[in-house]
This record gives C-alpha cells, structure tokens and sequence, in this order.
C-alpha cells in the first residue's frame, strides 16, 4: 500500500499557487492603477524640476 500523505484543507497545491500568483498579480495591478500608473510619476517628476526654477512672477520681485 502506497498511501500518500493527505494535505490539510490549506495545502498548497499547483492550482492553488497560480490561483494565489494571480491574485497577487490583480493586486499590484489595482495599486498601480489606485497610485496613478507611470503617467502620474512622470507628471510628478516634471512638476519637481519646474519647482525648481523661479517662476516669472519670482523674479519680477512681488
């Protein structure tokens, strides 16, 4: 007799690590989405060096 041994109601098989890889996936996703994707940093990394430079009204002195 060749029992296997029996896995527990959590034990991870195959199906249940790509359903588990999945859903980390779908969560990183719903992050990026939810901080805004690549456009908004490349937006906040422009807004960062226009901050840098005086603006016309800054050297007009008022």
């Amino acid at each position: 007799m060749s029992d296997e041994p029996k896995t527990g109601p959590f034990g991870l098989n195959p199906i249940r690590i790509m359903i588990l890889l999945m859903g980390a996936l779908v969560l990183l996703i719903s992050i990026g989405m939810f901080l805004g994707g690549p456009n908004s940093y490349q937006a906040l990394r422009d807004a960062s060096n226009a901050a840098k430079e005086p603006t016309a009204e800054q050297l007009s002195g008022e």
